[in-house]
């Protein structure tokens, strides 16, 4: 190895430094209004958005859970109803299930892909299935052809959880237009991040939208006057004005993590790290490497000042809130697998052709049981 550098898993300078003047411009123009909820922003990033996913409608909220969560209130989805979901994602995925009162069903991913698959979501069907759930994990995009015809087949609602999929596309389409509905987030750190949390429902469904709207809304589209028992969740005016801010650049950024992972594919040749199939379209939100001795590499990785981050440690089956579903250790070996041996690497715009090399060089130069 070189001289010793120190990099950060997650830099946002690149972004924002050059963009400073958009920026204090976006939250000056909300300060000057003196509107905070449900203004100008808020409906300008609606339909700028719609029209970068290539949607009818974007509704605002205010994160990604209570996007996919509203979108199943919409949908009817409730008591006694089942969703399936993969067992590796974030928790949030099936906490909105559980938040209608409908029932998380798993299903375990392909160990190549990250992804749960039609065939493999077959499996997990019955009577009481209602809708399947796809999650977009780490900005890859599932066979959604397959999907639809799976979800035709079956009478089923097909969703989308598109929280890492800002810029995936797949056969010319974006993620979040797949299915009936997409929910996604704008956590800061995802390619379109902004400044706090904030979240947006994205679908080519009129009922769907208007409903969406009222929910958020406590119910409802008139002031005082509710048609159902909503929540509060709304895109602030000083997130939406970040997110009009960012989203022009957001073409840029997606280059420039396509670059730099495309350099990690090419580059990364370890017989120790096992990468996941290459996906065309993705839009890389994380890029992770997988080992069986997952912390010694994060131990080592984190010698060399390269900082990491390990996602899902515990898949959803395993963990103390889903233990009444009755899943036991063993019964998602994919899931599991992926969670105890993945790590991801540092992949960021602004990281420079010397960072990016600095990574690959440790990797490949990572043994088992050698330390640094």
């Amino acid at each position: 190895m070189n001289k010793r550098m120190n990099i950060p898993y997650l830099d946002f300078s690149g972004m924002h430094d050059p963009m400073r003047e958009e920026l204090d411009a976006a939250w000056k123009r909300v300060m000057d209004r003196e509107w905070f909820i449900l203004g100008e922003e808020d409906r300008a990033f609606e339909e700028e958005f719609a029209a970068w996913c290539g949607s009818r409608y974007c509704i605002g909220v205010g994160n990604g859970l209570d996007a996919l969560r509203l979108i199943l209130l919409a949908a009817g989805i409730g008591q006694g109803d089942e969703v399936l979901v993969p067992a590796n994602t974030f928790i949030a995925s099936a906490l909105a299930v559980s938040y209608v009162g409908a029932k998380p069903v798993l299903v375990d991913p392909d160990r190549e892909t990250a992804l749960i698959t039609p065939e493999e979501a077959e499996k997990r069907l019955t009577p009481r299935t209602k809708a399947i759930m796809v999650v977009q994990l780490y900005g890859r995009v599932a066979d959604m052809e397959g999907f639809k015809s799976l979800a035709e087949k079956h009478h089923l609602l097909l969703l989308e959880d598109a929280a890492q999929a800002h810029g995936a596309v797949q056969n010319g389409k974006r993620a979040g237009t797949f299915g009936t509905a997409a929910g996604f987030s704008f956590y800061p750190g995802k390619n379109l991040g902004a400044l706090g949390d904030a979240g947006a429902v994205v679908t080519d469904d009129g009922d769907i939208a208007e409903k969406v709207r009222k929910l958020g809304n406590y119910g409802s589209s008139r002031k005082y006057y509710h048609d159902f028992t909503g929540v509060n969740s709304r895109l602030d005016e000083l997130q939406a004005a970040v997110l009009r801010a960012k989203l022009p650049h957001l073409e840029d950024w997606m280059k420039a993590r396509r670059a730099i992972a495309a350099a990690y594919e090419t580059g990364i040749r370890n017989e120790h790290l096992r990468l996941l199939k290459k996906d065309e379209g993705n839009g890389y939100y994380t890029f992770p490497v997988f080992t069986a001795r997952r912390d010694e590499l994060l131990t080592y990785l984190e010698n060399l000042g390269i900082h990491c981050q390990i996602y899902y440690p515990v898949p959803i089956h395993l963990q103390k809130a889903y233990a009444d579903l009755g899943y036991r250790k063993g019964d998602f070996p994919a899931a599991e697998e992926l969670a105890e041996t993945g790590l991801s690497i540092p992949l960021y715009p602004g990281m420079t052709e010397e960072q990016v090399r600095y990574v690959m060089d440790a990797l490949n130069e990572y043994a088992p049981g050698e330390k640094e």
